[in-house]
């Protein structure tokens, strides 16, 4: 079965740090783009960030700087580094894998699997 498992998520104070991982487990291709989505009660999905099979990323600009997406390919796991937190950054996070078209900048509708999330809270 394919699965995708979030972790890592919880509540900090403002400026604090988590490290979110994403385990791809069941899923027979190689894995060519990965994505972190968040929402937020009330909002729709939003990408937070992507990496390719290259490594190649790209980031939504409420996070650049702050945030840093990473994948260890060998062993299906995808990784986000978040730094400087602060309350808009409370949300639910998902990762995502698999689907078609360009990873960098892809939309959610164009990802095929997705984790049942991790709830990140900010606040003091």
């Amino acid at each position: 079965e394919e699965q995708l498992v979030e972790s890592g998520g919880g509540s900090v104070q403002p400026g604090g740090s988590l490290r979110l991982s994403c385990k791809v487990s069941g899923y027979r291709y190689r894995i060519y783009c990965m994505g972190w989505f968040r929402q937020a009660p009330g909002k729709e999905r939003e990408a937070v960030a992507q990496i390719d099979n290259l490594h190649s990323t790209n980031y939504d600009d409420s996070v650049k700087g702050r945030f840093t997406i990473s994948q260890d390919s060998e062993r299906k796991i995808a990784y986000l580094q978040m730094n400087g937190l602060i309350p808009e950054d409370t949300a639910m996070y998902y990762c995502a894998t698999g689907g078609s078209g360009y990873c960098l900048g892809r939309a959610p509708e164009d990802f095929e699997l997705w984790g049942q999330g991790t709830q990140v809270s900010v606040s003091s």
